[in-house]
């Protein structure tokens, strides 16, 4: 796969036909997520995930969840809104 520049990679990330496709429950983080996160960015760009509402009620602790994702998977947090974020693989490949 080819690098993307960051400029188009957040202009992918921030669009709105970009939909969820992995969601924080009430499992948490675990093993299986990472795996299903790593499997998506093995054939997508980008894979935009969302955590629950209940699941972290503040800023701080969706943070802490989203870089604890990125580091456990090798990838990078390039968007965050709120109770979504966008990853890409480490480097923005």
């Amino acid at each position: 796969m080819k690098k993307r520049p960051l400029s188009n990679l957040l202009k992918l990330a921030k669009s709105e036909s970009l939909r969820v496709s992995i969601r924080i429950g009430k499992d948490g983080v675990n093993t299986s997520l990472i795996s299903e996160l790593e499997n998506q960015l093995e054939k997508r760009t980008v894979v935009k995930l969302k955590i629950n509402k209940g699941m972290a009620p503040n800023k701080e602790d969706r943070n802490q969840i989203f870089t604890r994702i990125a580091d456990e998977s090798n990838s990078s947090v390039i968007f965050q809104r709120g109770n979504v974020a966008v990853f890409c693989k480490a480097g923005g490949q």
